[in-house]
């Protein structure tokens, strides 16, 4: 039995005897792509040099990566431990040449690698490429030899690779292998092959084109290639088995597990995601990502908490799973040297959550198990899910674990509406929290010169660490600051605090927030990044003006959105709240019902009209009954001085503010609502963006209509269409679906087949064209007429979205002498399909409607040669 150990080293000793530079497995966090959460492909440390932004010394690579999938859009968690291949941890061979060799050498070295370096027999492997790539399949056929029997080709969506919507994409080609038919499934491209007999291992993706973004391919200059094959499925190959748990590498984890809870099921899923989950969890922590409440940390503390859960209904009461970590060392700190370097901080880190959460672990599965005894239908409350998390620190997808094994499921919407309340009252609290457990003496108040400038100079007045005064803060070092002049707007009526810079001639401090205390003093909350701050220093004052800009424009677009509203739903509407930063604002106000589409459409046109027709911004100090005379906007419950300050946008707004605004509407540059929902009774909530955010969101929509456009075989402009005549196709098919099932449910198709029933000997056999039938009536015929013939035969055709399909079934006191596959077989192979199936129930496919009855015809003398 060849180990997996061996399998890797095999693997990268074979390609780099081929020229190939060996490469060692990158981060499981992504040095600069923000877009993945964790690495989960091998080709993802040399995208920059796939996109030709990076050069490197050497035109071929290999390398064995350690991937993970858990959180984010690649997320295999819930199913680990139930299925026999998903890992939250696995790892990926991988063969690469950037601009170098191509389809025939990649081709080759895979073949090559299978058949000759492992041995496997050419007939077990089976062959997938794209439907338009001739390229490869001449490849394939022609010069490796692969049986027509083996092969097939497969459309876009399993077949062709992109990076993205434009960009790098290009055909693949798809290794399966066959674990025999003691197993069930088809091959690839047939109704089963999601089945556990046939098995992709390896993928080859060719690098050949450039998609633009009218989806146009053209060739690139230099085709790359592309390959990653699952060292843990390649490894079940070559030791004989169809399960991944079940090769030496988890075999020997497994046993470590057994030994340490005393469980001798080794198979229970249980034991399988404890086995999965060390993986995952120690190569993370080994990357720098330790558990905590949020990011990749809160996904490490996920996996964790799920495998202690396991582990104690498996009977483990005490801290076990940082025990499992050395025979994680012995098994793979040999390919993986910074295990056995870090041994030491991954079994700390495991420990301290362990203790952590077998705190509230036995108390949290209490009251799982009594509010599912006290709940009526199959779902767990929102609320139940969001109190385990909040006070007992379950993750949901663990809550979801254990309520799937108790037939339940969770109500992640309504938990997701409590998590965002939290997070609203987190925020809402955190805005007040320094002057809330600070005070910092000043003798007097900041003087704010931000409405005219972003930069000025002044005095270090104060400075604050950790809640005592201190006289100078070192570097690293988190503090407020108060001058006695800034530029920095403080948090104030929905609008955020500024973020900038300090710096002195000692020291440089990265202002992130803004918040202006009760005695008047403004709170500068940052870290010093270098050198030193002291108080008395004086200071050049820096606002990031990109993002002041950007904020202040979604805070002018608020006004505009206030007076529209008024105009569009009525005067009652009044704010309620707001939020503006510089990625977007949000409206909050008093309306009883949801705003139309029509209404929406109406607000963004009377926004943008004022937007586009440049109106001057003026602001103006006066007295508080003056601005109410004159109809300025006054927020409900907010308290004003004797002299406050308006802002006007033309004629069409006037509202008392102390935020900071544009100085012309056109500054906005556009507006867009993106959502608009319901938050309180009485109470409806509008999400907007201006500028560079509104010109995002129109391309982002714009590609997702490309991309729906492109899925219905249709142009942008005609999809409504091209959905209304699918829509009206798809009810034609369900009008006709059901007339034949009642027709099936009358017994009157059933009568008028059962004419045509013969006696072979003691067999009943029928054989027919079902017209317009689908395949839930194929099996539902064949069902009803097994029900009936206790020794019988059926074999039915039809043709089913554009393919011409062949099923039949076979009574079971009969099926070993008849078996259904084999009837399948011999028929379909006269008319150069194929098929398969189990002895009492097997389909196939035939490529010509023309060659129906030439199939059904052979059954009877089929069958007479069997009797």
């Amino acid at each position: 039995m060849m180990k997996t150990a061996d399998i890797r080293q095999r693997f990268l000793e074979f390609f780099t005897e081929r020229g190939h530079t060996q490469v060692a497995s990158s981060s499981l966090v992504p040095g600069d792509d923000p877009t993945l959460l964790f690495t989960n492909a091998g080709m993802v440390q040399f995208k920059d040099l796939f996109l030709g932004n990076q050069q490197a010394d050497y035109v071929r690579a290999t390398s064995s990566q350690r991937c993970v999938r858990a959180g984010g859009k690649h997320n295999d968690l819930e199913n680990v431990g139930y299925t026999a291949r998903h890992h939250t941890f696995f790892e990926m061979l991988g063969n690469f040449s950037f601009g170098d060799y191509f389809k025939r050498e990649a081709i080759e070295f895979a073949w090559q690698f299978l058949t000759v370096e492992l041995g496997l027999p050419a007939e077990k492997l089976w062959v997938t490429v794209y439907e338009k790539d001739d390229e490869a399949a001449d490849i394939w056929l022609n010069e490796m030899g692969v049986s027509e029997e083996r092969f097939a080709r497969i459309g876009e969506k399993d077949n062709f690779w992109s990076m993205g919507d434009v960009g790098p994409c290009g055909p693949c080609s798809e290794i399966f292998y066959d674990h025999g038919e003691q197993y069930w499934g088809g091959p690839p491209g047939t109704p089963d092959e999601d089945g556990d007999r046939f098995i992709e291992i390896w993928n080859l993706v060719f690098m050949q084109y450039d998609r633009s973004s009218d989806g146009t391919l053209t060739p690139l200059p230099k085709p790359s290639v592309d390959t990653g094959m699952g060292l843990e499925r390649i490894a079940a190959v070559m030791q004989h088995v169809n399960n991944n748990y079940e090769i030496d590498l988890f075999d020997n984890l497994i046993s470590e597990i057994c030994s340490v809870l005393g469980v001798q099921d080794r198979k229970h899923h249980s034991v399988r995601v404890i086995a999965d989950h060390i993986r995952s969890c120690s190569f993370l922590i080994v990357d720098g990502v330790l558990p905590s409440r949020e990011g990749r940390g809160y996904v490490v503390r996920r996996i964790i908490r799920r495998a202690i859960r396991h582990g104690y209904q498996l009977g483990g009461e005490t801290p076990f799973f940082y025990k499992l970590v050395a025979a994680l060392v012995k098994e793979m700190g040999a390919a993986y040297p910074e295990l056995i370097e870090q041994q030491s901080v991954i079994e700390d880190a495991l420990k301290k959550e362990e203790l952590r959460f077998a705190e509230t672990l036995d108390q949290g599965l209490k009251i799982l198990d009594q509010k599912a005894s006290e709940i009526s239908g199959k779902q767990l409350p929102g609320d139940v899910v969001f109190l385990l998390y909040d006070t007992y620190g379950f993750p949901a997808d663990l809550t979801a674990d254990v309520a799937r094994e108790r037939g339940l499921t969770i109500d992640q919407a309504g938990f997701e509406a409590l998590m965002e309340q939290q997070r609203e009252r987190a925020r809402a609290s955190s805005q007040f929290a320094a002057q809330d457990s600070v005070v910092i003496q000043v003798e007097a108040p900041t003087e704010f010169v931000g409405y005219d400038n972003l930069t000025n100079s002044g005095n270090v007045l104060a400075i604050n660490l950790g809640g005592d005064d201190v006289a100078r803060a070192e570097s690293e070092s988190d503090i407020i600051v108060v001058l006695d002049t800034t530029p920095f707007y403080a948090e104030g009526g929905g609008q955020v605090g500024d973020a900038g810079i300090l710096k002195s001639d000692s020291g440089t401090v990265a202002i992130d927030d803004c918040r202006k205390a009760p005695n008047g003093a403004f709170y500068h909350i940052g870290r010093v990044v270098d050198g030193y701050l002291s108080v008395g220093d004086q200071v050049q004052i820096s606002v990031d003006a990109e993002a002041r800009h950007a904020t202040q424009a979604n805070h002018s677009a608020t006004h505009l959105l206030h007076a529209a509203l008024k105009l569009v739903l009525g005067k009652h509407v009044q704010q309620k709240g707001s939020l503006v930063n510089s990625e977007r604002l949000r409206f909050d106000f008093s309306h009883d019902a949801p705003v139309s589409p029509e209404q929406i459409t109406e607000i963004e046109g009377l926004v943008n009209a004022e937007i586009f027709s440049q109106q001057t911004v003026s602001s103006e100090i006066m007295a508080i009954d003056q601005a109410k005379a004159a109809g300025a906007e006054a927020l409900f419950g907010e308290k004003y001085g004797a002299e406050v300050r308006t802002i006007s946008m033309g004629q069409f707004s006037l509202e008392l503010c102390g935020g900071t605004h544009v100085g012309n509407t056109s500054e906005i540059g556009l507006f867009k609502i993106i959502s608009e929902s319901g938050v309180a009774a009485g109470v409806r909530r509008i999400e907007a963006v201006t500028r560079r955010g509104a010109v995002a969101w129109a391309n982002e929509q714009a590609s997702m209509l490309r991309n729906a456009a492109g899925m219905l075989k249709t142009d942008p402009a005609s999809l409504s269409k091209r959905i209304e005549q699918l829509q009206g196709n798809l009810k034609s098919l369900e009008a006709d679906k059901k007339k034949l099932q009642t027709l099936l449910a009358s017994g009157a198709g059933g009568s008028d087949l059962e004419s045509k029933v013969k006696t072979v000997g003691e067999i009943s056999l029928l054989t027919a064209v079902l017209e317009g039938a689908d395949k839930d009536l194929l099996r539902q015929t064949i069902d009803s007429f097994k029900d009936k013939h206790q020794a019988g035969i059926i074999v039915l055709g039809a043709e089913i979205d554009g393919k011409v399909k062949l099923s039949a079934g076979v009574s079971k006191s009969i099926s070993k002498a008849y078996p259904a596959g084999k009837i399948i077989q011999h028929i379909t192979a006269l008319a150069d399909g194929r098929g398969g199936g189990r002895p009492d129930m097997a389909e196939g496919g035939i490529p010509d409607a023309s060659n129906l009855t030439v199939c059904l015809d052979a059954v009877e003398p089929w069958v007479v040669a069997q009797s």
